[in-house]
């Protein structure tokens, strides 16, 4: 793996946790990047980790060499080709623990149970247990989607900041999945606000025409992530939601334990 001067002037630095401070400085950085939508500039980071201008250049000089960061024409930074690999290793790994969770759901509430992350600006499905009804929701694990039409986005990002999610829409847009879709930042905002109200996300024939979908985000995920259980409108009624709600409450906050669990293993 290439190398630079920076693996030996700052790897050698410990932390205050005991790790090595160019590392931690480094990965800081590529979350920075990720959450500024992949594409930032030396300028903008240095301004948000408040770290020196060389410092971030070498950093970054680095990151470039190993192909997790790479140079635009326009001196810009961006998230680079080899963070995919790994990203999508860990949202199967991911997948993979959730399973057993999402099952226990399918069991308790006979419908379609998914796991989702926020991964830049798109939701994307990683795991997903199906219903054994005869008519039940199908959604392809690996699939992407804008997070303003999803149960799933809604969970996630009412957790986030008003302005970071005004900065979100406007780089994804909002088209219309149905008539029921939400179009408007200000309508997605009051969303959100429902959302952190009542503890919960719905789609309501948002995505698709005929499915209900309810969602809650998983506290404490060492990457940001929500569970869901879908199906036909005529199943996931009012009367239904106050029964499944809890439920899914109940076993997000399990998975929950189980992650940091293995996070700090």
């Amino acid at each position: 793996m290439p190398t630079s001067s920076a693996s030996t002037t700052d790897s050698a630095k410990p932390s205050a946790a005991g790790g090595v401070q160019s590392l931690e400085r480094a990965f800081d950085l590529l979350e920075r990047m990720a959450d500024a939508g992949g594409e930032v500039g030396l300028s903008e980071l240095s301004a948000a980790s408040g770290l020196p201008l060389p410092t971030i250049h070498r950093l970054m000089r680095t990151l470039v060499a190993c192909g997790y960061v790479r140079q635009q024409a326009n001196r810009r930074y961006a998230l680079g080709p080899r963070l995919i690999r790994l990203g999508e290793s860990a949202s199967r790994l991911l997948g993979t623990w959730a399973r057993p969770y999402l099952a226990r759901l399918v069991e308790e509430t006979g419908e379609t149970a998914n796991m989702a992350l926020l991964d830049g600006d798109e939701i994307v499905y990683v795991a997903q247990v199906p219903s054994k009804h005869s008519m039940r929701m199908f959604t392809e694990v690996g699939r992407r989607v804008l997070p303003h039409s999803t149960g799933v986005g809604k969970a996630l990002l009412a957790g986030v900041p008003d302005d970071e999610v005004r900065a979100l829409l406007a780089r994804t847009g909002m088209p219309a999945a149905t008539e029921k879709t939400i179009t408007t930042p200000e309508g997605f905002l009051a969303a959100l606000a429902e959302v952190r109200r009542l503890g919960y996300a719905v789609d309501d024939n948002e995505q698709e025409v005929g499915v209900r979908c309810l969602a809650v985000s998983v506290p404490d995920s060492p990457t940001a992530a929500a569970i869901s259980i879908s199906g036909p409108a005529g199943r996931v009624t009012e009367a239904a939601t106050d029964k499944i709600v809890p439920v899914l409450q109940q076993i997000a906050d399990e998975l929950s334990a189980a992650l940091v669990s293995q996070n700090q293993a």
